[in-house]
């Protein structure tokens, strides 16, 4: 935990150091001046970068480029051909770990979470603090901490407004090795309890078919789940994703190579896709 801790706290450098290489994309910034622009010398800035990402920030800004983005729609291709013929499945592996889902019915989906209690509470992680949420049927949320906590407090009530919610650290802090640790190695099953459409939970399970290390189009996922045509329709519900990193929507990119909107922002979701790919890259 302590070491996610200090990861967690060198996040807004990393934030930083994208941020300014998304506004100087068209000329590529040298390493010393990135470092500049957040405030550190190029030394102290290799050494924070590389104890953060596990690679050099001259490998690392090598995966947020566009040319890097259709690699990974390339790499994708013939792995979604698979998951097609085999359809889907709500089991989807991601990080050393079973992920399996569980729905509410639609009788529970309209109670907005009646007689659901939802234990949460806020974390540090590798990408700055998350809020985590479960109920006894499994992690029903999970988001980044934007603007403040009380707002992402505010995000989980909205969806599950009838739910009791108690704030308990104890109860959500053992879910974020799991989630978040790469020297984490159990083989426990993370459960998801969902609140969404059937269209939505069929669009989240087709999420949680993108291995690590690639990623989609919004044409390739409502190919996926037999409607080609609902590309608005599966945008609305790729935003309205609960289960931030779990169910990868930062997976998704526009067909032309673009990285798209994020719903916590275009430097988290570089961020985590070049993440998830140097440590692909490792193997």
């Amino acid at each position: 935990m302590e070491s996610i801790l200090k990861r967690s706290q060198d996040y807004h450098l990393i934030e930083q150091a994208i941020r300014f290489i998304e506004s100087n994309a068209t000329r590529q910034p040298e390493l010393g001046e990135v470092a500049a622009a957040v405030g550190m010398s190029e030394f102290h800035f290799q050494r924070t970068f590389t104890r953060w990402a596990g690679i050099s920030p001259k490998r690392f800004l090598q995966y947020l480029t566009k040319e890097h983005a259709r690699e990974l729609l390339a790499k994708s291709e013939n792995l979604l051909e698979t998951a097609q013929r085999v359809g889907l499945s709500s089991l989807g592996r991601l990080h050393d770990l079973f992920v399996a889902t569980e729905a509410v019915t639609p009788g529970e989906y309209k109670s907005r979470g009646a007689g659901v209690t939802i234990h949460y509470g806020i974390h540090p992680t590798p990408f700055g603090k998350c809020l985590i949420a479960t109920t006894e049927r499994g992690i029903c949320h999970l988001g980044f901490v934007e603007t403040s906590e009380g707002e992402a407090v505010d995000s989980l009530v909205a969806d599950w407004k009838e739910a009791r919610m108690i704030e308990d650290y104890k109860t959500t802090a053992p879910l974020v090795a799991p989630i978040f640790d790469l020297n984490w190695r159990g083989r426990d099953t993370l459960r998801l309890h969902l609140r969404g459409t059937n269209f939505q939970i069929k669009v989240w399970e087709a999420l949680l078919q993108i291995p690590q290390g690639t990623a989609t189009t919004y044409e390739g996922i409502a190919t996926r789940i037999g409607k080609p045509s609902a590309l608005r329709a599966v945008g609305t519900a790729v935003g309205h994703n609960p289960v931030a990193v779990l169910i990868p929507c930062h997976r998704v990119l526009r067909k032309d190579g673009d990285f798209g909107k994020y719903r916590y922002g275009s430097a988290r979701k570089k961020a985590l896709l070049a993440f998830e790919s140097a440590r692909s890259a490792r193997g």
